[in-house]
């Protein structure tokens, strides 16, 4: 960044005209595009109000105003990183998901937004279950939480789908770092009552008679030749572990498959989200290992067959 990181904007450019908030954020806009970002607005945005130490809503009535010099200084540090790859989420510490704030770093995947439909696909299904049974608490589990993101998103929503007696929700990841930084937004949302974290791949460390009625998974579903060319703000920023699966892309959704009937109560559900390039094969593996019926591809909002949903047998 330069004409909006010096001290007055006016030595680079050569104009006496102030950077204001709207000037700043034009300038920065202009800046991320050049960078290849489709979000440059939005970008710029979320870090001005970062800087500024305000909601992003705020800016809109603050056009005119010119922010303090530490203001600038902070911002102009923010976009620098940005410029070169960082991700915003990373950068301002948080990434808004389900209408949460969720605290995320480096060692953990930034929530998209198309894992919002496995959270509403997750709450669905846990109305149609409680229909039918109403003597215990219904068990969900989320294999390779990350964040805490989808745990978090249906443990705070689930009162307005949920009956007494309510549900016990338990997340797994491998990794320890990731484990941190859910147990902060668990702890966050103060839902440690609800939600029960365990470092465990996969299955492993659960206890052998543990059975849930639903199952859901954002598992590393990233080929080799995908990740050898993903943008350097995924590859060089986020957890190659929690996205690159293996050459197909398919491992760790064949070993979720092959395992979950036996951690499913009778006529539980399994949701898992997946790239829409590997979705018909993974429906042939679920269909391959004769354990599911009412195997599904469910789309998200751009149409693309994003989440794997079967129903154990």
């Amino acid at each position: 960044m330069t004409s909006a990181g010096t001290n007055d904007g006016a030595s680079t450019t050569g104009s006496t005209e102030p950077w204001t908030v709207l000037r700043l954020l034009e300038w920065t806009t202009n800046f991320f595009k050049s960078k290849g970002s489709d979000s440059a607005r939005l970008d710029a945005e979320v870090l001005l109000a970062h800087a500024r130490d305000c909601q992003r809503i705020q800016l809109y009535t603050s056009f005119s105003e010119v922010p303090t010099d530490e203001q600038r200084i902070a911002f102009r540090e923010l976009v620098r990183r940005r410029g070169d790859g960082v991700p915003v989420a990373q950068l301002v510490g948080f990434k808004e998901f389900y209408s949460i704030a969720i605290r995320v770093d480096e060692n953990v995947l930034v929530p998209r937004p198309e894992t919002e439909h496995l959270v509403v696909g997750a709450l669905d299904e846990i109305k149609r279950l409680q229909l039918q049974v109403t003597d215990r608490p219904l068990r969900v589990l989320d294999i390779g939480t990350g964040s805490g993101a989808i745990v978090i998103a249906i443990a705070k929503n689930v009162s307005s789908v949920s009956v007494s007696p309510g549900v016990e929700i338990t997340a797994v990841d491998v990794s320890l770092p990731a484990l941190d930084i859910a147990k902060w937004n668990v702890e966050k949302h103060k839902l440690a009552e609800q939600i029960t974290l365990l470092q465990s791949d996969l299955f492993d460390s659960l206890d052998s008679e543990a059975r849930f009625d639903v199952i859901v998974t954002n598992p590393p579903y990233v080929s080799q030749s995908e990740y050898d060319e993903l943008p350097p703000t995924v590859k060089d920023h986020e957890p190659k572990g929690a996205l690159l699966s293996g050459p197909t892309g398919m491992e760790t959704i064949e070993r979720i498959l092959n395992d979950s009937p036996a951690y499913l109560n009778p006529g539980g559900r399994l949701m898992i989200e997946l790239s829409p390039m590997i979705a018909q094969a993974c429906e042939k593996l679920a269909q391959a290992t004769g354990h599911y019926s009412d195997i599904e591809l469910l789309k998200d909002l751009a149409g693309h067959q994003r989440i794997l949903s079967v129903q154990v047998r």
